[in-house]
Protein backbone atom coordinates (compact mmCIF):
# COMPACT_ATOMS: atom_id res chain seq x y z
CA UNK A 1 0.00 0.00 0.00
CA UNK A 2 2.90 2.24 -1.16
CA UNK A 3 3.70 2.13 -4.04
CA UNK A 4 1.21 -0.28 -5.42
CA UNK A 5 -2.56 -2.29 -4.49
CA UNK A 6 -1.48 -6.06 -3.29
CA UNK A 7 -1.32 -8.52 -5.96
CA UNK A 8 -4.55 -10.09 -5.91
CA UNK A 9 -4.53 -14.21 -5.78
CA UNK A 10 -4.14 -15.68 -8.85
CA UNK A 11 -3.11 -12.70 -10.35
CA UNK A 12 0.91 -11.53 -11.51
CA UNK A 13 2.79 -8.37 -11.82
CA UNK A 14 5.55 -7.69 -13.56
CA UNK A 15 8.58 -6.11 -12.62
CA UNK A 16 11.91 -4.60 -14.64
CA UNK A 17 14.63 -4.27 -12.79
CA UNK A 18 17.33 -2.26 -14.21
CA UNK A 19 20.88 -2.30 -12.04
CA UNK A 20 23.36 0.32 -12.66
CA UNK A 21 26.45 0.41 -12.41
CA UNK A 22 27.83 -0.10 -9.25
CA UNK A 23 24.86 -1.66 -7.80
CA UNK A 24 26.57 -5.35 -8.00
CA UNK A 25 26.03 -7.24 -4.95
CA UNK A 26 23.70 -9.46 -2.92
CA UNK A 27 19.94 -8.76 -2.28
CA UNK A 28 16.98 -10.36 -1.84
CA UNK A 29 13.12 -10.30 -3.14
CA UNK A 30 10.40 -10.85 -0.24
CA UNK A 31 6.41 -10.30 -0.13
CA UNK A 32 5.47 -7.30 1.93
CA UNK A 33 2.23 -8.34 3.15
CA UNK A 34 1.77 -9.65 6.37
CA UNK A 35 4.04 -12.03 7.42
CA UNK A 36 4.20 -13.88 3.97
CA UNK A 37 7.97 -13.20 3.93
CA UNK A 38 8.95 -15.88 6.26
CA UNK A 39 8.55 -18.25 3.08
CA UNK A 40 8.23 -16.02 0.28
CA UNK A 41 11.54 -15.02 -0.39
CA UNK A 42 14.67 -15.47 -2.15
CA UNK A 43 18.00 -14.33 -3.26
CA UNK A 44 18.71 -11.60 -5.75
CA UNK A 45 22.09 -11.44 -7.01
CA UNK A 46 23.47 -8.55 -9.42
CA UNK A 47 26.65 -9.60 -11.16
CA UNK A 48 29.48 -7.81 -12.05
CA UNK A 49 29.48 -6.46 -15.22
CA UNK A 50 33.56 -7.30 -15.13
CA UNK A 51 35.65 -8.94 -12.94
CA UNK A 52 35.12 -8.38 -9.15
CA UNK A 53 37.78 -6.36 -7.17
CA UNK A 54 38.39 -9.29 -4.76
CA UNK A 55 39.43 -12.92 -5.77
CA UNK A 56 38.14 -16.15 -5.05
CA UNK A 57 37.43 -19.37 -7.12
CA UNK A 58 33.53 -20.32 -6.12
CA UNK A 59 30.84 -18.62 -4.27
CA UNK A 60 27.70 -19.95 -2.51
CA UNK A 61 24.88 -18.69 -1.00
CA UNK A 62 23.50 -18.76 2.56
CA UNK A 63 19.70 -17.89 3.32
CA UNK A 64 18.78 -17.55 6.71
CA UNK A 65 15.08 -17.47 7.64
CA UNK A 66 13.07 -18.37 10.67
CA UNK A 67 10.38 -21.19 11.08
CA UNK A 68 7.25 -21.25 13.31
CA UNK A 69 5.02 -24.12 13.92
CA UNK A 70 2.04 -21.22 12.76
CA UNK A 71 0.36 -20.35 9.94
CA UNK A 72 0.41 -16.71 8.77
CA UNK A 73 -2.76 -16.18 9.29
CA UNK A 74 -2.64 -17.09 12.80
CA UNK A 75 0.52 -15.28 13.63
CA UNK A 76 -1.11 -11.85 12.10
CA UNK A 77 -4.32 -12.56 13.93
CA UNK A 78 -2.54 -12.29 17.32
CA UNK A 79 -0.59 -9.30 16.70
CA UNK A 80 -3.41 -7.41 15.63
CA UNK A 81 -5.95 -8.85 18.16
CA UNK A 82 -7.18 -7.34 21.69
CA UNK A 83 -6.30 -9.09 23.90
CA UNK A 84 -2.58 -9.37 21.90
CA UNK A 85 -1.19 -12.51 21.48
CA UNK A 86 2.61 -13.34 20.08
CA UNK A 87 4.04 -14.82 18.10
CA UNK A 88 6.05 -16.91 20.02
CA UNK A 89 9.76 -17.12 19.19
CA UNK A 90 11.19 -19.06 16.47
CA UNK A 91 11.78 -22.41 16.80
CA UNK A 92 14.67 -22.52 14.66
CA UNK A 93 17.04 -20.42 12.35
CA UNK A 94 17.18 -22.40 8.75
CA UNK A 95 20.34 -22.23 6.38
CA UNK A 96 18.79 -22.56 3.20
CA UNK A 97 15.63 -24.14 4.21
CA UNK A 98 17.36 -26.65 6.06
CA UNK A 99 17.63 -27.76 9.98
CA UNK A 100 15.94 -28.78 13.05
CA UNK A 101 14.22 -27.98 15.64
CA UNK A 102 15.83 -25.60 18.29
CA UNK A 103 17.77 -28.39 20.40
CA UNK A 104 16.56 -31.34 19.20
CA UNK A 105 17.51 -33.92 16.78
CA UNK A 106 16.07 -36.22 13.85
CA UNK A 107 16.42 -39.24 12.08
CA UNK A 108 14.35 -38.18 8.87
CA UNK A 109 17.06 -37.07 6.03
CA UNK A 110 14.46 -34.58 4.60
CA UNK A 111 15.19 -32.96 8.51
CA UNK A 112 19.42 -33.37 7.85
CA UNK A 113 21.27 -29.85 8.55
CA UNK A 114 22.42 -27.83 5.31
CA UNK A 115 25.86 -29.08 3.62
CA UNK A 116 28.09 -26.64 2.82
CA UNK A 117 30.29 -28.77 0.81
CA UNK A 118 33.86 -27.05 -0.09
CA UNK A 119 37.33 -28.36 -1.62
CA UNK A 120 40.43 -27.37 0.42
CA UNK A 121 42.87 -25.04 -0.56
CA UNK A 122 40.53 -22.50 -2.23
CA UNK A 123 38.75 -19.19 -1.35
CA UNK A 124 35.53 -19.03 -0.92
CA UNK A 125 32.64 -15.85 -1.29
CA UNK A 126 30.03 -16.92 0.45
CA UNK A 127 27.12 -14.24 0.62
CA UNK A 128 24.60 -14.81 3.05
CA UNK A 129 21.51 -13.20 3.55
CA UNK A 130 19.32 -12.15 6.72
CA UNK A 131 15.56 -13.19 5.44
CA UNK A 132 14.97 -14.11 9.24
CA UNK A 133 11.22 -12.98 10.44
CA UNK A 134 12.66 -11.67 14.11
CA UNK A 135 16.15 -13.55 14.76
CA UNK A 136 19.04 -11.14 15.07
CA UNK A 137 21.92 -13.74 14.40
CA UNK A 138 25.10 -14.15 15.38
CA UNK A 139 27.13 -16.74 13.34
CA UNK A 140 30.69 -18.40 13.08
CA UNK A 141 32.66 -20.95 10.72
CA UNK A 142 34.01 -23.35 13.58
CA UNK A 143 37.92 -23.25 12.99
CA UNK A 144 37.90 -20.83 9.28
CA UNK A 145 38.13 -17.09 9.35
CA UNK A 146 36.12 -14.59 7.90
CA UNK A 147 37.53 -11.28 6.05
CA UNK A 148 34.10 -9.25 5.37
CA UNK A 149 34.10 -7.77 1.73
CA UNK A 150 30.61 -6.51 0.70
CA UNK A 151 27.64 -4.98 2.70
CA UNK A 152 23.85 -4.76 1.70
CA UNK A 153 24.87 -4.37 -1.63
CA UNK A 154 28.29 -2.21 -1.60
CA UNK A 155 32.07 -3.37 -1.45
CA UNK A 156 34.05 -2.29 1.46
CA UNK A 157 37.53 -2.85 2.58
CA UNK A 158 38.70 -6.44 3.63
CA UNK A 159 37.57 -6.56 7.16
CA UNK A 160 38.73 -9.82 9.38
CA UNK A 161 35.95 -10.70 12.18
CA UNK A 162 35.59 -13.48 14.36
CA UNK A 163 31.82 -13.67 13.83
CA UNK A 164 29.10 -11.91 11.88
CA UNK A 165 26.02 -10.19 13.29
CA UNK A 166 23.14 -10.65 10.60
CA UNK A 167 19.84 -8.50 11.32
CA UNK A 168 16.66 -9.02 9.61
CA UNK A 169 17.33 -7.50 5.92
CA UNK A 170 21.07 -7.53 6.16
CA UNK A 171 23.48 -9.24 3.89
CA UNK A 172 26.80 -9.80 3.61
CA UNK A 173 29.85 -11.29 1.23
CA UNK A 174 32.66 -12.69 3.20
CA UNK A 175 35.65 -14.87 2.00
CA UNK A 176 36.92 -17.91 3.66
CA UNK A 177 40.13 -19.88 2.66
CA UNK A 178 39.21 -23.61 2.82
CA UNK A 179 41.97 -25.70 4.70
CA UNK A 180 44.75 -27.50 2.76
CA UNK A 181 44.64 -31.69 2.33
CA UNK A 182 47.49 -31.68 4.61
CA UNK A 183 45.64 -29.50 7.80
CA UNK A 184 42.85 -31.73 7.12
CA UNK A 185 44.94 -35.22 7.16
CA UNK A 186 46.68 -33.31 10.29
CA UNK A 187 43.37 -32.90 11.75
CA UNK A 188 41.63 -35.88 11.20
CA UNK A 189 38.47 -34.77 10.10
CA UNK A 190 36.68 -33.19 6.94
CA UNK A 191 33.47 -32.16 8.35
CA UNK A 192 32.85 -28.29 10.48
CA UNK A 193 30.32 -26.43 11.63
CA UNK A 194 28.24 -23.27 10.58
CA UNK A 195 27.09 -22.00 14.06
CA UNK A 196 24.10 -19.53 14.17
CA UNK A 197 22.80 -18.29 17.52
CA UNK A 198 19.72 -15.69 18.22
CA UNK A 199 20.80 -12.55 20.03
CA UNK A 200 18.52 -9.97 22.05
CA UNK A 201 15.70 -12.09 22.70
CA UNK A 202 14.33 -13.54 26.04
CA UNK A 203 15.14 -17.39 24.41
CA UNK A 204 18.22 -18.11 22.41
CA UNK A 205 17.60 -20.30 19.69
CA UNK A 206 21.17 -22.14 18.61
CA UNK A 207 20.91 -23.72 14.78
CA UNK A 208 23.86 -25.58 12.52
CA UNK A 209 24.86 -25.90 9.16
CA UNK A 210 27.61 -27.99 8.09
CA UNK A 211 31.12 -26.94 6.10
CA UNK A 212 32.20 -30.22 4.54
CA UNK A 213 34.80 -31.54 2.57
CA UNK A 214 35.03 -33.89 -0.27
CA UNK A 215 34.51 -37.66 0.74
CA UNK A 216 32.84 -41.04 -0.43
CA UNK A 217 29.08 -40.64 1.29
CA UNK A 218 27.26 -37.70 2.97
CA UNK A 219 25.44 -38.74 5.80
CA UNK A 220 22.05 -37.59 7.41
CA UNK A 221 23.90 -34.30 9.27
CA UNK A 222 22.76 -33.58 13.15
CA UNK A 223 24.01 -31.00 15.24
CA UNK A 224 26.77 -31.56 17.94
CA UNK A 225 26.32 -32.28 20.99
CA UNK A 226 28.04 -29.43 22.63
CA UNK A 227 28.40 -26.11 20.65
CA UNK A 228 32.11 -26.28 19.10
CA UNK A 229 32.22 -22.01 19.42
CA UNK A 230 31.58 -19.62 22.32
CA UNK A 231 29.73 -16.82 20.25
CA UNK A 232 29.88 -12.84 22.42
CA UNK A 233 26.70 -12.38 23.92
CA UNK A 234 27.03 -8.91 23.64
CA UNK A 235 25.56 -7.12 19.80
CA UNK A 236 26.45 -3.24 19.88
CA UNK A 237 30.06 -3.50 20.35
CA UNK A 238 30.61 -4.90 16.56
CA UNK A 239 32.61 -3.76 14.15
CA UNK A 240 29.88 -1.44 12.37
CA UNK A 241 31.84 1.32 12.90
CA UNK A 242 35.27 -0.24 11.49
CA UNK A 243 33.70 -0.45 7.52
CA UNK A 244 34.94 1.56 5.44
CA UNK A 245 34.03 2.39 1.04
CA UNK A 246 36.33 0.17 -1.00
CA UNK A 247 35.78 3.12 -3.55
CA UNK A 248 34.98 7.01 -2.91
CA UNK A 249 31.41 7.32 -2.06
CA UNK A 250 31.03 11.41 -2.20
CA UNK A 251 29.94 11.19 1.56
CA UNK A 252 28.49 14.69 2.62
CA UNK A 253 29.61 16.12 5.04
CA UNK A 254 27.90 17.54 8.29
CA UNK A 255 27.82 21.80 6.44
CA UNK A 256 25.83 19.66 3.56
CA UNK A 257 23.04 18.69 5.78
CA UNK A 258 20.06 21.02 4.98
CA UNK A 259 17.67 19.76 7.77
CA UNK A 260 17.54 16.71 10.12
CA UNK A 261 14.66 14.80 11.25
CA UNK A 262 13.92 12.78 14.26
CA UNK A 263 11.59 9.70 14.64
CA UNK A 264 11.02 8.32 17.91
CA UNK A 265 9.93 4.55 17.96
CA UNK A 266 7.65 3.60 20.94
CA UNK A 267 5.27 1.16 21.76
CA UNK A 268 2.47 1.81 22.97
CA UNK A 269 0.37 -1.31 24.86
CA UNK A 270 -3.49 -0.85 25.18
CA UNK A 271 -4.84 -4.01 25.20
CA UNK A 272 -3.51 -4.21 21.63
CA UNK A 273 0.30 -3.67 20.99
CA UNK A 274 1.59 -1.09 18.39
CA UNK A 275 4.78 0.16 16.99
CA UNK A 276 4.29 4.76 16.30
CA UNK A 277 6.95 6.75 14.81
CA UNK A 278 6.79 10.51 16.24
CA UNK A 279 3.07 9.24 17.25
CA UNK A 280 1.73 7.66 13.97
CA UNK A 281 1.50 3.77 13.20
CA UNK A 282 1.32 2.51 9.98
CA UNK A 283 -0.26 -0.48 9.08
CA UNK A 284 -1.97 -2.19 6.22
CA UNK A 285 -4.92 -0.37 6.53
CA UNK A 286 -3.10 3.31 6.38
CA UNK A 287 -3.77 4.57 3.51
CA UNK A 288 -6.57 3.44 1.65
CA UNK A 289 -4.90 4.29 -1.68
CA UNK A 290 -1.36 3.63 -1.98
CA UNK A 291 0.52 6.98 -1.83
CA UNK A 292 2.11 6.26 -5.66
CA UNK A 293 -1.18 6.00 -6.90
CA UNK A 294 -2.72 8.43 -5.33
CA UNK A 295 0.44 10.34 -6.57
CA UNK A 296 -0.73 9.61 -10.23
CA UNK A 297 -4.87 10.32 -9.72
CA UNK A 298 -3.55 14.33 -8.68
CA UNK A 299 -5.21 13.29 -4.80
CA UNK A 300 -3.93 15.90 -3.11
CA UNK A 301 -6.17 14.84 -0.03
CA UNK A 302 -4.04 11.98 0.24
CA UNK A 303 -0.63 13.24 -0.28
CA UNK A 304 1.45 14.89 2.57
CA UNK A 305 2.64 18.92 2.88
CA UNK A 306 6.18 19.57 3.00
CA UNK A 307 5.46 22.85 4.71
CA UNK A 308 3.30 21.47 7.42
CA UNK A 309 5.89 18.82 8.00
CA UNK A 310 8.31 21.45 8.24
CA UNK A 311 6.36 24.02 10.58
CA UNK A 312 5.69 21.58 13.16
CA UNK A 313 9.18 20.46 13.35
CA UNK A 314 9.01 16.58 13.72
CA UNK A 315 9.12 16.18 9.64
CA UNK A 316 5.79 14.18 9.44
CA UNK A 317 2.19 15.53 7.86
CA UNK A 318 0.53 13.88 10.27
CA UNK A 319 -2.34 13.84 8.31
CA UNK A 320 -1.16 11.52 5.59
CA UNK A 321 1.45 10.14 7.69
CA UNK A 322 4.04 10.29 5.42
CA UNK A 323 7.94 12.52 6.08
CA UNK A 324 8.00 14.67 2.67
CA UNK A 325 11.31 15.85 1.09
CA UNK A 326 12.30 17.41 -2.15
CA UNK A 327 15.05 16.65 -4.39
CA UNK A 328 18.57 17.83 -3.62
CA UNK A 329 18.05 17.81 0.35
CA UNK A 330 20.83 16.30 2.47
CA UNK A 331 18.70 14.91 5.13
CA UNK A 332 20.59 13.64 8.62
CA UNK A 333 17.63 10.90 9.84
CA UNK A 334 17.96 9.92 13.79
CA UNK A 335 15.94 6.79 14.52
CA UNK A 336 15.89 7.47 18.31
CA UNK A 337 14.59 4.20 20.34
CA UNK A 338 12.46 4.68 23.53
CA UNK A 339 10.81 2.94 26.77
CA UNK A 340 7.44 1.22 25.90
CA UNK A 341 4.16 1.76 28.08
CA UNK A 342 6.04 -0.98 30.17
CA UNK A 343 8.85 -0.04 30.22
CA UNK A 344 10.75 -2.48 27.66
CA UNK A 345 13.09 -1.91 25.31
CA UNK A 346 13.96 -3.80 21.77
CA UNK A 347 16.07 -4.12 18.78
CA UNK A 348 15.04 -2.98 15.16
CA UNK A 349 16.71 -3.70 11.87
CA UNK A 350 15.50 -0.83 10.34
CA UNK A 351 15.55 -0.51 6.35
CA UNK A 352 15.47 2.58 3.61
CA UNK A 353 13.91 1.12 0.51
CA UNK A 354 14.66 2.94 -2.82
CA UNK A 355 18.02 4.23 -2.16
CA UNK A 356 21.00 3.59 0.13
CA UNK A 357 21.84 5.86 3.36
CA UNK A 358 25.10 6.63 4.79
CA UNK A 359 25.54 5.21 8.01
CA UNK A 360 27.12 7.56 10.73
CA UNK A 361 26.65 5.88 13.75
CA UNK A 362 24.75 4.54 17.09
CA UNK A 363 24.86 4.76 20.37
CA UNK A 364 23.11 5.29 23.88
CA UNK A 365 20.72 7.84 25.35
CA UNK A 366 19.69 10.84 22.84
CA UNK A 367 22.16 11.49 19.76
CA UNK A 368 24.46 14.41 19.90
CA UNK A 369 25.18 15.96 16.46
CA UNK A 370 28.20 17.66 18.29
CA UNK A 371 29.82 14.22 20.00
CA UNK A 372 29.06 11.82 16.77
CA UNK A 373 30.33 14.57 14.37
CA UNK A 374 33.91 13.91 16.39
CA UNK A 375 33.56 10.63 16.13
CA UNK A 376 32.79 10.74 12.09
CA UNK A 377 36.22 12.55 11.83
CA UNK A 378 38.24 9.35 11.84
CA UNK A 379 35.54 7.24 10.50
CA UNK A 380 34.59 7.04 6.23
CA UNK A 381 30.81 5.53 6.25
CA UNK A 382 29.65 3.13 4.02
CA UNK A 383 26.49 3.41 2.55
CA UNK A 384 24.12 0.51 4.06
CA UNK A 385 20.22 -0.03 3.73
CA UNK A 386 19.75 -1.87 6.57
CA UNK A 387 21.30 -0.88 10.17
CA UNK A 388 20.23 -1.88 13.44
CA UNK A 389 18.68 0.07 16.10
CA UNK A 390 20.56 -1.27 19.12
CA UNK A 391 19.51 -1.45 22.77
CA UNK A 392 22.01 -0.69 25.82
CA UNK A 393 19.60 -2.31 28.20
CA UNK A 394 16.47 -4.25 28.31
CA UNK A 395 14.06 -1.39 30.03
CA UNK A 396 13.96 2.12 30.10
CA UNK A 397 11.33 5.12 31.55
CA UNK A 398 8.24 4.72 29.68
CA UNK A 399 9.12 7.56 26.50
CA UNK A 400 12.78 7.91 27.74
CA UNK A 401 15.48 7.62 25.21
CA UNK A 402 17.31 4.84 24.91
CA UNK A 403 19.56 4.55 22.01
CA UNK A 404 19.71 6.16 18.51
CA UNK A 405 20.61 5.22 15.05
CA UNK A 406 21.83 8.21 12.52
CA UNK A 407 21.95 8.31 8.37
CA UNK A 408 23.06 10.61 5.93
CA UNK A 409 20.91 10.34 2.63
CA UNK A 410 20.82 12.34 -0.38
CA UNK A 411 17.79 12.47 -2.19
CA UNK A 412 18.09 12.21 -5.76
CA UNK A 413 14.77 10.20 -6.92
CA UNK A 414 11.62 10.99 -6.72
CA UNK A 415 9.18 9.02 -5.66
CA UNK A 416 7.45 6.90 -2.73
CA UNK A 417 10.32 4.74 -0.37
CA UNK A 418 9.00 3.32 3.01
CA UNK A 419 11.55 3.45 5.72
CA UNK A 420 10.65 0.39 8.23
CA UNK A 421 11.56 -2.30 11.27
CA UNK A 422 12.38 -5.51 9.45
CA UNK A 423 11.02 -7.78 12.10
CA UNK A 424 8.39 -9.08 10.45
CA UNK A 425 5.97 -9.13 13.76
CA UNK A 426 7.21 -4.98 14.26
CA UNK A 427 6.05 -4.26 10.62
CA UNK A 428 2.72 -6.01 11.21
CA UNK A 429 2.41 -4.05 14.51
CA UNK A 430 2.77 -0.56 12.98
CA UNK A 431 6.62 -0.19 12.79
CA UNK A 432 7.12 2.12 9.31
CA UNK A 433 7.15 5.28 8.50
CA UNK A 434 6.51 6.99 4.59
CA UNK A 435 8.71 9.31 2.47
CA UNK A 436 7.44 11.06 -0.23
CA UNK A 437 10.16 12.23 -2.27
CA UNK A 438 9.45 15.29 -4.87
CA UNK A 439 11.25 17.41 -7.59
CA UNK A 440 10.36 20.87 -5.24
CA UNK A 441 10.88 24.11 -7.30
CA UNK A 442 13.00 22.70 -10.27
CA UNK A 443 9.39 20.77 -11.46
CA UNK A 444 6.98 21.59 -9.22
CA UNK A 445 4.62 20.13 -11.75
CA UNK A 446 6.66 16.60 -11.60
CA UNK A 447 3.86 14.39 -10.46
CA UNK A 448 0.98 16.23 -12.07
Amino acid sequence: MVSQWPIPPGHFFDYEVRPQYGEAGTYFYHSHVGFQAVSATGPLIVRDPHDPPYLYDEERIIVLTDYFNKSDAQVEQGLTSDPFIWSGETEAILVNGQGTINNSTSGAHSCSLASLKVEPSKTYRFRIIGSTAISFVSMAFEGHDMTIIEVDGGYTQPLPVTHLQVGVGQRYSVLVRTKSAQELYTEGRMKFFLQLESRERPTLTRSYAVFEYPREKYDNIQPPEIPPIELPTTTYNWVDNDFSPLFPNDFPSRVNVTRRVVVKVEQIINGTITWRQNGAPWDETFPQTPYLVALYQNNEVALPSYDVAIANGLGIDPRVRAFPAKIGEVLEIVIQNSGSTAGALDVHPFHSHGLHFYDIGSGPGTYNVTENEALLEFRRPIKRDTTMLYRYSTTAPTGQDAGWRAWRVRVTDPGVWVIHCHTLQHMIMGMYLVSLLALGSQDPNIFT
